[in-house]
């Protein structure tokens, strides 16, 4: 098993350093670092589907556990596409402050960055060959749980995010807090269901062995979106843009899991 995994894992480490690399080229060459949050996005079908097509595991679960993947990979996607490139030329905050952060070191620091986000999409696609490499028939109880954990977290992710789109599409609620459906429970009920999403695929691969050891996982995952690259950075550019009124969103409104608002 252990020869079969590494068989598998090292394309998919080829294909995703080749892929940042080109990624990075391309960045660079049409002046949006933002991009790369497609490329990641996407990267993660092609690598379940390779999994499932290579691996010896139970054909059901291979190819139920590809459909997944490539179903959350292309949404997610397809998502970030229409947001990134509909705001094109014009960069993510995020990204127009590495510009500012990096200077004239910004090619190299990029290419690291992106170079990085090839790591991870390695590391967490490795629950997706876990289960494949499963060859026990028969999905277990346990495994269809992990199945209906990331249903509910991508439709819930899925809403989220056209609920936020539709509140924007209304010219009238420019400048203004959306507290729409999801948004109402959630400060960023889209970051919390993309964690789920992340709960669903451990919970699956814990049917698998050594499925537990994908724990970090939704562990990576919860820690980029509370500490790093999701809320703090969202939350800081919500204060600034909207002042007092977000600061009592902030009060009331639970900053990552869906719940009653605080009176």
């Amino acid at each position: 098993m252990l020869t079969e995994f590494f068989n598998a894992l090292w394309p998919t480490c080829v294909f995703a350093i080749a892929l940042m690399l080109f990624i990075w080229w391309l960045a660079l060459r049409i002046n949006n670092l933002g991009i790369v949050d497609i490329a990641w996005s996407y990267a993660f079908a092609p690598a379940a589907i390779f999994f499932a097509a290579t691996a010896h595991g139970d054909l059901t679960r291979r190819w139920l556990i590809a459909g997944m993947a490539t179903l959350w990979s292309v949404r997610l996607g397809t998502h970030l596409y229409i947001r990134v490139m509909g705001h094109h030329p014009r960069e993510d905050v995020r990204y127009a402050k590495m510009r500012e952060k990096w200077g004239k070191n910004l090619k190299s620091q990029v290419l690291i960055f992106f170079e990085l986000q090839a790591v991870l999409i390695v590391l967490l696609a490795i629950p997706f060959l876990v289960i494949c490499l499963n060859d026990r028939p028969g999905i277990s109880i346990l495994e269809w749980l992990g199945v209906a954990i990331w249903f509910v977290a991508v439709v819930g992710e899925g809403v989220a995010d056209w609920q936020l789109k539709q509140f924007r599409a209304n010219l009238e609620n420019k400048g203004k807090i959306c507290e729409l459906g999801l948004w109402n429970y959630s400060r960023h009920p889209n970051y919390f269901f993309e964690w789920l999403v992340w709960v669903g695929f451990f919970v699956f691969a814990l049917g698998s062995p050594l499925g537990c050891a994908t724990i970090y996982c939704p562990a990576l995952m919860l820690f980029f979106l509370l500490r790093v690259t999701g809320i703090p950075l969202t939350e800081e550019l919500s204060v600034k843009s909207k002042g007092d009124a977000y600061r009592e969103y902030q009060r009331t409104t639970s900053a990552f899991v869906p719940w009653f608002k605080k009176k």
